[in-house]
């Protein structure tokens, strides 16, 4: 096995249904793999261990930018690059032999690689509506973190330019639909919380002027077109645009539940925390804190 020069960050809580994956299908490529977990209660850490993982645990923080950056500044990383994965997430045996033969020999003025992501929803691939998701994951050791965001946070460089990969990983839930919609509800107030900070400016944001790629640039730009719409509505029509624009309804029942589910109700429920908050709170900064602290048991 071609061995890489990188290191591999998973961050985990109770993954015990994914980790082994994780672990086995990126092993080809690299030794130094370590799982950071928030305090696990299943075989989480027992499965690490036994795949050749390093763990280290570290109370969740909140979100999983500050986690991950914990991770850069605490783990004993001695590789010239690190990739991020979650524990539902691995690499398609095509994306492992690319980095295996273009790693080594990447210029060291690109520091981040981007590669596309696949999600396979209820065991299908969802080819039509978003995909495909491109996002940077491999980057030079010190040369990049993430930025500090409460949801759709992305790795940004300090320094160096970007290479895109031609292929995929994948993400790959193995849970039932209720812990998928059950996860949703949890990332609406964060993503709630990210959108009121964006309009707004409630939480002082410790980001500097790296810089992102493109892709995540043009996604985020997308995203503030989106926020310039009214609440309910948007999510209606986001609908809309990745169901039949982007020919969503080509996938089936599980892409009509994936599209209905991710794109609509999701957003919907977004909306409905944003409308929630304000209508207790109004526009006031402290107010909102509080009631997001009192309601959430979220201190921002």
């Amino acid at each position: 096995m071609n061995k890489t020069n990188l290191s591999v960050i998973i961050l985990t809580l109770n993954e015990e249904l994914h980790l082994k994956r994780c672990i086995q299908k990126v092993k080809p490529i690299t030794s130094d793999i370590y799982v950071v977990d928030s305090f696990s209660t299943d075989k989480t850490l027992e499965i690490a261990q036994q795949n050749g993982a390093q763990v280290f645990q570290n109370k969740w923080p909140g979100n999983q930018a500050a986690q991950f950056n914990w991770a850069l500044e605490n783990l004993p990383i001695k590789t010239k690059w690190v990739l991020r994965l979650d524990a539902d997430e691995y690499l398609l045996p095509e994306l492992i032999k690319e980095i295996q033969e273009k790693l080594n020999t990447i210029p060291d003025d690109i520091t981040g690689l981007v590669f596309k992501r696949r999600h396979i929803f209820m065991d299908k691939w969802i080819k039509r509506g978003v995909y495909p998701v491109k996002l940077l994951r491999l980057f030079q050791y010190g040369k990049a973190s993430s930025e500090q965001r409460w949801m759709d946070e992305h790795i940004q460089l300090h320094e160096g330019n970007i290479l895109e990969f031609e292929h995929d990983f994948v993400d790959h839930n193995l849970n039932n639909l209720s812990w998928f919609l059950q996860k949703h509800i949890g990332y609406a107030i964060r993503e709630a919380i990210d959108i009121l900070d964006i309009e707004l400016n409630i939480i002082e944001s410790s980001n500097t002027k790296n810089h992102l790629p493109p892709q995540a640039l043009q996604k985020r730009k997308k995203k503030y077109s989106y926020l310039k719409k009214p609440l309910f509505w948007r999510s209606f029509a986001y609908f809309i645009y990745r169901y039949f624009f982007k020919l969503g309804f080509l996938e089936g029942k599980e892409g009509f539940m994936w599209h209905f589910f991710q794109g609509w109700w999701y957003r919907t429920l977004v909306d409905a925390k944003i409308w929630e908050i304000k209508k207790a709170c109004g526009t006031d900064k402290e107010k909102i804190k509080q009631y997001i602290a009192t309601q959430y048991g979220i201190n921002l």
